[in-house]
């Protein structure tokens, strides 16, 4: 087996190919997605055996705080012939040598837990998707006097300007084991959906909801980050963010809406039920201390 690091575009080609084949059901950043977020932190390989590709790993500074995130893959064909743990140790080796702590990762499968724990590897936290169809959604309440909704297209830099007082209060809200560390950088980028529905008051964002749309499954979107700032909360304006997203899928044909709710977060989970959100399945969250011996 060799591992290489990603540097052309048949290489995120290649790692791409992996990961929807590991987990088909979630939408994959596209190879454009991918280079924008390029860094010296983070590292991408694709696992080969002359010429067949047969996994893929990542590793970067994870938004836990202290912790590096690793995501080792290998195609079904190719499993337990030890091509999961020369990935799993290159990635905690680069974790390492950023200086980090901990190693976290997240395994949607028994198989895939078992493996985790061979290494050490403990269970942290879970996440639940529920999934609805776009067709049948209701329309979308008023809102409070004052309130208006712009997306973050139409607003050039307010999303970004909206860090320090609503996001950094909307990722501190997060019902897991540890505390986010969100840099302004990730929230510019990777945090904001597109589109990104924001509700707006005297100028200030205290409110979003958006999709993350599915390039290679266009009629399939995710749910961007859905929050409301401490203070407006209460007054409906999450339901009529989410249901302003459902509406946008439905007149852009996507069939179907999908979210990544904290299992402890009970507030999250019921209004998504409330709006016809069924759960679908379930991803455990894994941690253990670095160096991985």
């Amino acid at each position: 087996m060799e591992l290489s690091p990603c540097v052309t575009d048949a290489d995120y080609e290649a790692w791409r190919s992996v990961r929807i084949a590991v987990l088909p059901y979630e939408r994959c950043e596209s190879v454009e997605e991918l280079r924008a977020r390029e860094s010296s932190d983070r590292l991408m390989l694709v696992a080969r055996e002359g010429d067949t590709v047969v996994g893929s790993g990542m590793a970067d500074r994870g938004e836990s705080a202290d912790s590096g995130a690793a995501a080792p893959r290998v195609l079904p064909d190719h499993r337990r012939r030890g091509i999961g743990e020369g990935i799993l140790r290159a990635l905690a080796d680069h974790c390492t040598s950023l200086g980090l702590p901990r190693l976290r990762a997240k395994v949607d499968d028994d198989e895939s837990l078992a493996f985790a724990r061979r290494f050490g590897f403990v269970e942290v936290d879970r996440e639940v998707e529920l999934t609805r169809s776009v067709a049948g959604a209701p329309s979308s309440p008023a809102l409070p006097e004052g309130v208006e909704v712009v997306t973050s297209a139409e607003r050039p830099g307010l999303w970004e300007a909206s860090y320090d007082r609503f996001g950094r209060e909307a990722v501190a809200g997060f019902a897991v084991d540890t505390p986010l560390d969100v840099t302004p950088e990730r929230w510019a980028t990777t945090w904001r959906g597109d589109p990104m529905f924001l509700a707006v008051h005297d100028g200030e964002v205290i409110g979003c909801a958006g999709l993350l749309l599915d390039t290679d499954e266009p009629t399939r979107a995710e749910n961007a980050l859905t929050a409301v700032r401490g203070d407006w909360r209460g007054r409906g304006i999450a339901v009529h963010l989410k249901l302003r997203a459902l509406e946008w899928a439905a007149a852009h044909d996507v069939d179907e809406v999908y979210t990544w709710t904290q299992d402890g977060n009970v507030a999250m989970r019921t209004l998504n039920e409330r709006l016809g959100y069924t759960t679908s399945r379930t991803s455990i969250t894994v941690s253990r201390g670095l160096p991985l011996t």
